[in-house]
């Protein structure tokens, strides 16, 4: 068994695991390169079947390719897609490309809050009628008690500090300090109640394993992480006025990995377009204590 296989096998077990003891679990979607491989091993996990909703954040910022691949992927693979956002925010202008908030604030209303309450189901969520393909309000509105997240440790520095089975509370803040050990992958899965559980599989993965994972899968993944003509291509997606692609002359998942081997990207942080990473000092830990992805 190779380094891969020992991944994917990990994550398949964390998965299954996940499943047999939560219930009404979701799973975070950012149509990202993490997640979508997050996706992959949860068919392989359960056999082709997601038996949990994807749940997608929708600011309304992100690049138009994103959310053509999101709803492509969705149909192909019978998935049960569902969206939420701060409608609030978004009618009353409270974004930073409206020019009313800054970057923080934005991801704040936007990502952070829209999330809590999607989760919560204090807020619509709509889902995909697979008939229509259209979006309709979802008559679901039971909370998740826990949802699965592509996060690495390995991406940004906050996510370092994440476990296999993160707890939060009832208003998804984390407690950094109230994290349970994990050692000799025993896991703890019993929590009080009224916890809401973050799960992330993909803890221990690397940048470099998730391109060779899909190569090796031959995973479909968004267009916009590879070049297309003029020498740049997006390393980490979000939303456009927010996320810049880097210098870069890879045009598949092959030189995208002997890229990333040769070390051209090593004095180059993976998240070095996400402007909302500077402006919250460099890193994420104060967005996500509030429960930001």
């Amino acid at each position: 068994m190779n380094h891969l296989d020992q991944l994917e096998s990990l994550s398949v077990h964390i998965l299954r695991e996940a499943y047999a003891s939560f219930k009404n679990l979701g799973m975070l979607w950012s149509i990202g390169k993490d997640s979508t491989v997050l996706l992959w091993l949860a068919r392989k996990a359960f056999y082709g079947h997601v038996p949990f909703p994807l749940v997608h954040i929708d600011t309304h910022f992100k690049i138009p390719e994103m959310i053509q691949y999101r709803d492509r992927l969705a149909m192909e693979w019978g998935l049960e897609m569902v969206y939420g956002m701060n409608e609030e925010a978004l009618r009353d202008k409270q974004t930073f490309p409206d020019g009313t908030v800054d970057r923080i604030a934005c991801c704040r209303n936007l990502k952070t809050i829209a999330l809590t309450n999607t989760l919560s189901g204090k807020w619509p969520r709509y889902v995909l009628n697979h008939k229509t393909g259209a979006y309709e309000v979802y008559k679901n509105t039971e909370p998740y008690t826990g949802v699965i997240v592509g996060v690495r440790a390995d991406e940004e520095g906050s996510r370092s500090k994440e476990r296999y089975f993160s707890p939060r509370d009832r208003e998804n803040l984390w407690d950094l300090g109230d994290q349970p050990p994990e050692f000799w992958n025993q896991f703890k899965t019993d929590f009080p109640p009224g916890t809401h559980l973050r799960i992330h599989p993909l803890l221990d993965w690397t940048e470099l394993n998730i391109w060779e994972y899909i190569e090796r899968e031959n995973i479909p993944t968004v267009s916009l992480y590879y070049n297309q003509g003029d020498g740049k291509r997006y390393r980490s997606l979000g939303c456009y006025p927010c996320t810049t692609p880097i210098e870069s002359q890879s045009r598949t998942v092959q030189e995208i990995i002997q890229e990333l081997k040769s070390g051209g990207l090593k004095n180059i942080a993976e998240r070095s377009g996400r402007a909302q990473d500077k402006d919250d000092g460099g890193g994420l830990e104060t967005l996500r204590r509030d429960g930001y992805m």
